[in-house]
């Protein structure tokens, strides 16, 4: 493990992690006002899908393969239905409104019933899935790696992901504020359009 296979996996991890930050800033259209500590929970997931989807294909490659080569074809399908179909749901999710009685009203029931728009977990896992899915493939990528290499390098992945999630997050806060009772809608537009771009990459 030299400095090129650092260097190496943290290029990967980049280029991994593009579709699950651009699901961190629709997330972040969707879920106003993140504290540190819920966006560093929602990058984390990401990071953690990222890191081990890599060991998964690594580890099909070198005992079962014939289940991995079976499942290669479903990958794009997958990641298209999926975030279509949560990208549909955040397009019929009603808007808020930004006026200021909404917002006075809002925040009154916020503090009497403890309402707040979140992302639900179950979502967060199906993103995970989503958009971590095409890191199966890796498993070829790093097919020749020895157990410890292939651990390490699923890690800097994993972190890579979430330095870059966690960034998509933030610049969706700042962005979210000022888009006026858009952003759930753009925040879906970018769901379905990544699942198309999936899906049309694993063809060309």
């Amino acid at each position: 493990m030299d400095y090129l296979f650092f260097f190496n996996s943290i290029l990967l991890g980049a280029g991994l992690a593009m579709d699950a930050f651009s699901v961190s800033i629709a997330d972040s259209f969707f879920e106003k006002n993140m504290s540190k500590g819920r966006m560093s929970f929602i990058a984390g997931t990401f990071a953690l899908f990222q890191t081990l989807m890599p060991l998964a294909g690594w580890l099909f490659v070198h005992t079962i393969i014939g289940i991995f080569g079976f499942l290669e074809p479903a990958i794009p399908w997958i990641a298209l239905v999926l975030l279509v179909y949560i990208g549909g749901k955040m397009l019929l999710e009603k808007e808020d409104d930004d006026s200021a009685e909404a917002a006075d009203i809002s925040e009154g029931a916020d503090a009497i019933y403890g309402h707040v728009r979140r992302i639900a977990f179950s979502t967060l896992l199906v993103q995970g899935i989503a958009t971590s899915i095409d890191a199966l493939s890796v498993g070829f990528t790093i097919a020749g790696y020895g157990l410890a290499a292939s651990v390490t390098a699923s890690v800097i992945i994993g972190l890579v992901t979430f330095i870059i999630c966690f960034s998509g997050l933030n610049i969706g806060q700042i962005l979210g504020s000022r888009m006026k009772g858009k952003a759930n809608k753009l925040g879906g537009i970018i769901l379905i359009f990544i699942g198309i771009e999936i899906f049309i990459k694993s063809f060309i």
